[in-house]
């Protein structure tokens, strides 16, 4: 019998040190949101001031982050 409690279907939970190790140069913002616990409409609010805590880069629509921050961020610097 497993202890642990059911996560809803659908949400994603946070990352591991490995997989943060693993992204690309940049990601786009979900990405981002979930190695730092951020929920979509949160991070997209941070972005969207200007407030959000690691370097973003805005490509037309899209947001990308740049992963050397975020993993300086999570004190994860390689």
């Amino acid at each position: 019998m497993n202890d642990e409690p059911e996560k809803p279907a659908g949400r994603r939970r946070g990352m591991s040190q490995g997989e943060v190790l693993e992204l690309p140069a940049t990601v786009d913002l979900e990405t981002a949101n979930r190695a730092l616990g951020l929920g979509r409409s949160k991070g997209y609010e941070l972005a969207r001031r200007g407030h959000y805590p690691c370097r973003v880069l805005r490509l037309g629509n899209a947001y990308r982050v740049v992963t050397a921050d975020l993993r300086s961020l999570l004190g994860l610097a390689v």
